[in-house]
């Protein structure tokens, strides 16, 4: 695998959840009230995190429909996405589209950072690691939380967190058939011992991509995962897997860009031992190791008669370790602190013109407290201390402060600060092309570019209606972004600090229960970007809302609708600002042959007109798909 695993992101899905649930009252799991993993890498109830939080359960991820990871996140509130695969994988971003390969976001899966050091730093190909049914839940954190999770989490946090085998014990196999290509397959298998549980999970996810674009995209992935308890005190989970993925790019009359197909491979390992030092505090230790090779080459006719081999194919790999001690003392105060270190390694001669890999080396050092100092506060204090081998020092603080003013009721207000330093492209890129001895460049990275920086005001509240099954999650937010990173006009490009500009607005998320076997969540998100570049003011729509429905009907049968509507805004190919309005249909039926149980269930995306999606000759047309499940 390239050498020792030396280093990781922390188990949180499973080493924050253990121990240190002890610290949490009885009344916690008790009520409705979900518990959080991964905002301050201590589990806590929802209203007593630092930030507004998402949750994306697996009764949603059923009934929405939806294929992969980036398709589900359309529904929440202030997220972007793009289904092309145009620049490698679908990708969804957060306050703003500002690139094609969302490079402000973090995404975590069971710890392990999904961050690809190769594509400009992007999280798109690190959301296909994992197909929808292996995930138990997702937690999004709509904000920044690089004092948790370093300079990657500059504008949000997706965490997954995968299901446990014990959960998926036995085969299970599901087939998907439908128009533009659609073919799906996934099968599973989960068994136990007296000391240990396994899963084994293999899919595919394939079809003819947007119309207009070179599609043909097919996914496959293996994953595994065990659990073994050790001891009484120790536990240890394994996890290894990996992705292909095959997909077209280019267009016609685009010499620079023209038709051809590429490959994108990934393959990580991660270890992740727990010991349970007590009632009051454990420790946890993750190691993993990830590599990635991308190969996208075609011929460019230069000129009459004369080509030249474009080629952005190369390697990279992040090794990662990291330790974290949580602890309790008292009732009222509660701590975790930690360290990091990690590599990341990126080699491509036709992208950099070097031979050897260039190198990161990061080191961080993370704390938060959370403190009671009286019955109904609850303040939330931490920071993290990240140098990288490349860019320098840099420390992201967070305070926030929650009050529970009434039963039921929670009002927030905090700061922090963050920073992203340019990836390995944005300083080092070295493209060109070369006729007859004629250099022609196309992107000159000179490496003046200084790390963004991001400074965060939000209020929040949060309510819960018990009498009329509902609740309401508010966040207004003020981010002031500094030295805005840009890629330049005019070739060859480099990568600039090209702005400061602010984002600034309200989003708000209805969940509401009105009747037995009926769901309703409803969100608005409200969003000004305060810029004299029309490429940075509409990154995101001015206003967007999403509404979700779903009903258990007689006989079983089960209804949902999921309606998405977007205000103008540009897409990334920097064309003309436009909106999309996107509803989809999901009706299921369960099945059963003998002691085998199932479902069927009929989709249908995009009941209305075809939108526009990352560019304007890319449509997302309507599209129905059957799925067949069965488990034993």
């Amino acid at each position: 695998m390239g050498g020792l695993a030396l280093l990781g992101c922390s188990g949180l899905a499973w080493a924050q959840a253990s121990a240190t649930e002890l610290a949490l009252s009885e009344k916690d799991f008790l009520a409705d009230m979900p518990i959080v993993l991964s905002v301050s890498r201590l589990p806590q109830r929802l209203d007593e995190t630092p930030g507004a939080v998402t949750i994306i359960d697996r009764e949603m991820i059923r009934r929405s429909g939806a294929r992969d990871l980036v398709d589900l996140l359309r529904v929440v509130p202030g997220f972007q996405i793009s289904n092309s695969f145009e620049t490698g994988a679908p990708m969804a971003s957060y306050h703003g589209a500002f690139d094609e390969f969302s490079i402000r976001m973090q995404v975590l899966i069971d710890g392990r950072s999904g961050y690809s050091p190769f594509l400009f730093g992007g999280t798109a190909p690190g959301m296909q690691a994992v197909a929808l049914a292996d995930i138990e839940r997702i937690e999004v954190l709509r904000g920044s939380n690089s004092a948790a999770y370093g300079a990657r989490a500059f504008l949000g946090v997706v965490n997954i967190v995968t299901r446990h085998p014990l959960d998926t014990l036995g085969l299970k196999v599901a087939l998907t058939h439908g128009e533009n290509g659609i073919r799906d397959a996934r099968a599973s298998l989960g068994w136990r011992t007296e000391a240990a549980s396994f899963r084994l999970s293999l899919d595919r996810r394939a079809d003819d991509g947007l119309s207009g674009s070179n599609g043909h995209n097919d996914i496959q992935r293996v994953n595994f995962r065990s659990d073994l308890s050790v001891s009484a005190q120790d536990e240890i989970q394994l996890r290894a897997g990996g992705f292909t993925l095959d997909s077209g790019r280019g267009v016609d009359n685009k010499p620079d860009d023209a038709k051809h197909d590429r490959r994108h491979n990934s393959v990580y390992a991660q270890l992740d031992w727990r010991r349970n030092l007590g009632m009051d505090q454990d420790l946890a230790l993750s190691l993993s190791h990830s590599e990635e090779a991308y190969r996208d080459s075609f011929p460019l006719e230069a000129r009459p008669g004369i080509f030249v081999n474009v080629d952005y194919g190369g390697r990279a790999n992040i090794d990662t370790v990291s330790l974290q001690h949580t602890m309790r003392h008292g009732s009222n105060v509660r701590l975790v602190l930690g360290g990091e270190f990690s590599r990341e390694q990126v080699k491509s001669k036709p992208i950099y013109d070097r031979d050897d890999p260039l190198a990161n080396d990061f080191t961080r050092f993370f704390g938060n407290l959370e403190w009671r100092p009286a019955r109904d506060w609850i303040l939330n204090a931490g920071a993290m201390a990240e140098k990288s081998s490349v860019n320098g020092s840099s420390i992201a603080p967070r305070v926030m402060l929650n009050w529970h003013f009434k039963e039921g009721h929670t009002l927030r207000y905090g700061v922090s600060k963050a920073y992203r330093p340019p990836s390995a492209f944005e300083q080092f890129a070295d493209i060109f092309y070369s006729v007859n001895a004629v250099l022609f460049p196309v992107v000159r990275s000179l490496g003046n570019a200084r790390p963004e920086s991001v400074l965060a005001h939000e209020m929040g509240y949060l309510g819960e209606f018990p009498a009329a099954r509902a609740s309401l999650d508010v966040r207004a937010f003020h981010e002031q972004i500094n030295r805005f990173v840009r890629r330049t006009t005019v070739r060859p490009y480099d990568f600039i600090n090209a702005e400061d500009f602010v984002i600034s607005g309200l989003e708000y998320e209805v969940k509401w229960r009105p009747w037995q076997g009926g769901r309703i969540m409803f969100n608005q998100t409200y969003t000004d970007i305060d810029s004299t570049n029309n490429l940075t003011k509409y990154a995101a729509p001015k206003r967007a809302s999403a509404l979700t429905f779903s009903q258990k009907l007689p006989a079983g049968l089960d209804l949902s609708l999921m309606h998405v509507h977007n205000g103008k805004m540009t897409l990334r190919r920097a064309a003309p600002e436009v909106a999309m309005s996107r509803t989809d249909l999901r009706l299921a039926m369960p099945l059963r042959l003998g002691r085998n149980r199932g479902e069927v269930a009929l989709v249908v995306q995009n009941l209305g007109s075809a939108y526009a999606d990352f560019s304007p000759r890319f449509k997302f047309e309507r599209q129905a798909f059957v799925t067949l499940r069965m488990e034993n």
